[in-house]
């Protein structure tokens, strides 16, 4: 299950929350793959529990919350580093992760600690909220840095390509779900961060609807979109009937694209 699962009905419409075939860009004509790539990712994957809870304990004072936040950031760190580890490639093209990829679970990270506040997102103070907002931004903004190293680096991997994909996925489920949290919106909200993984599961069903789509600035368009949404949605000092808007909005622009990429999808082919 996992991203196993995941690896057999990718590639869908779209990335963050949806299914867009990921392209990539594999130059290696410089780059030596590095064989017994696992035991030196292990100690990246360490590495990372460290910074995790760390990062968490910060949130924890700095937020006056329950010590179980920690436990559960490390509960779902844990989760996520054993999807990774069941995933990793023999070889990659530098040691451990590689840098790209220690900055995609840098987001990573940053994403399981916003997830731990779901529980408590509406008794968050202003401070609080801020905070999330600020967490969130950083994270989105971090999104086109892990990949232009890896272009730079000319170590782009199929590995390093899905793992930004479902980071991104996962930061889009959990804005949405503190968007509910907060009560700034209907439970209707948490459709934007979950929309692709219902497509995923569609997949199973409709096989159609695994096939390959090529890249559209659509997708990339209203994936920036979405975030920038409920980012607005969850800010402090918007009104109610703009969160919803916006929010809305986002929904609505998803829900179209969608349809756009399911109809390509599902249309009668020639015999």
């Amino acid at each position: 299950m996992g991203l196993s699962l995941l690896r057999t009905i990718l590639p869908s419409p779209g990335f963050w929350t949806q299914n867009a075939r990921v392209v990539f860009s594999s130059n290696m004509s410089d780059t030596s793959y590095l064989a017994g790539a696992r035991p030196q990712a292990y100690t990246d994957l360490i590495a990372g529990l460290v910074f995790a809870l760390l990062f968490a304990t910060v949130t924890w004072s700095f937020l006056d919350l329950q010590a179980t936040y920690v436990v559960t950031v490390g509960i779902l760190y844990a989760i996520t580093a054993y999807l990774i580890a069941s995933n990793l490639p023999d070889t990659l093209p530098q040691p451990g992760l590689g840098s790209a990829n220690r900055i995609t679970m840098a987001r990573c990270i940053g994403t399981l600690c916003l997830a731990g506040l779901v529980t408590y997102a509406e008794s968050l103070g202003t401070l609080g909220r801020w905070s999330i907002v600020g967490l969130g931004t950083g994270i989105m903004l971090l999104d086109g840095v892990d990949g232009w190293v890896a272009r730079r680096t000319g170590t782009s991997t199929e590995f390093g390509a899905r793992f930004d994909m479902e980071t991104d996925a996962a930061l889009m489920l959990v804005l949405s779900a503190l968007v509910w949290a907060e009560d700034r919106t209907g439970a209707w909200v948490l459709l934007i961060g979950a929309m692709r993984y219902l497509f995923l599961g569609a997949g199973l069903v409709l096989p159609a609807l695994r096939g390959e789509l090529a890249p559209s600035f659509r997708r990339k368009l209203i994936c920036v979109v979405q975030g920038i949404a409920l980012l607005i949605a969850l800010g402090p000092i918007i009104p109610d009937f703009i969160a919803v808007s916006v929010s809305a909005l986002a929904m609505a622009m998803l829900t179209w694209s969608f349809s756009i990429d399911v109809v390509w999808l599902l249309r009668p082919r020639p015999l």
